[in-house]
């Protein structure tokens, strides 16, 4: 049983019209022909315009795709509508939002059942990405870049997503790190992800010709960040 974990600072249908290289490399990673993919869009509050862009987006390729809702759940058991899921994706919006609905309604146990049971890939961008690592930067609350440090931790270590966006996440993460709040990780540029297969990491691949991942750390020097080889798609 293998766990591919794609976790993108930024891009794919999210930031794209219609379906990105990185879609398509995450779909490859089920490997069979038209997987089901199942969209998670719980931190954006299952924004239904979101919803609909997913499914537009993902519709162009060779894939079944959903969406699961913790906001309007139907009485299906999550263990059973993630049972037949080849991907699940996870969109951006409130990282902190995510991670309480989640525990709340036990999803986080009912994915890591699910990737017991058999081959899966997950991936997302944003709050998607994040969720997965121990700890990372957020906008959860509020205007103030922040740490959040109680991630599900399928990746060991800390990511920062939108790394080259807003002009706070590097500094922000670099305080983070500085202060022994997050551990040592990731900054994933929009366009950038990490490919993790289970826990380990496999590679980084980028869909943007000039987006970047980093390996950010600290020592008695200060923090310090090296570029890391990157896949271009």
């Amino acid at each position: 049983m293998t766990t591919h974990l794609v976790a993108m600072g930024g891009g794919g249908f999210s930031m794209n019209e219609g379906p990105s290289a990185l879609d398509r490399y995450v779909l490859g990673l089920a490997g069979r022909a038209h997987p089901r993919v199942c969209f998670i869009p719980t931190a954006s509050g299952d924004s239904a315009a979101y919803v609909d862009r997913f499914l537009r987006s993902l519709g162009e390729l060779d894939c079944t795709a959903g969406e699961l809702s913790l906001f309007q759940r139907t009485g299906v058991d999550l263990a059973d509508a993630l049972a037949d899921q080849d991907v699940i994706y996870v969109g951006g919006g409130s990282t902190a939002n995510l991670l309480a609905l989640w525990r709340l309604h036990g999803l986080d146990v009912a994915l890591a059942a699910r990737a017991a049971a058999g081959d899966l890939v997950v991936c997302g961008l944003s709050a998607g990405a994040l969720c997965w690592f121990e700890g990372g930067i957020t906008d959860s609350f509020g205007p103030d870049l922040r740490p959040l440090a109680d991630g599900l931790g399928w990746a060991a270590g800390s990511v920062c997503p939108h790394y080259d966006g807003e002009a706070g996440r590097r500094p922000a993460y670099h305080a983070a790190l500085a202060a022994g709040i997050l551990p040592p990780g990731y900054a994933l540029d929009d366009g950038a992800a990490i490919h993790l297969v289970d826990g380990e990491v496999h590679g980084f691949v980028a869909e943007r010709a000039e987006a970047q991942a980093y390996r950010v750390e600290c020592d008695m020097d200060g923090v310090r960040e090296f570029p890391l080889p990157m896949t271009r798609l």
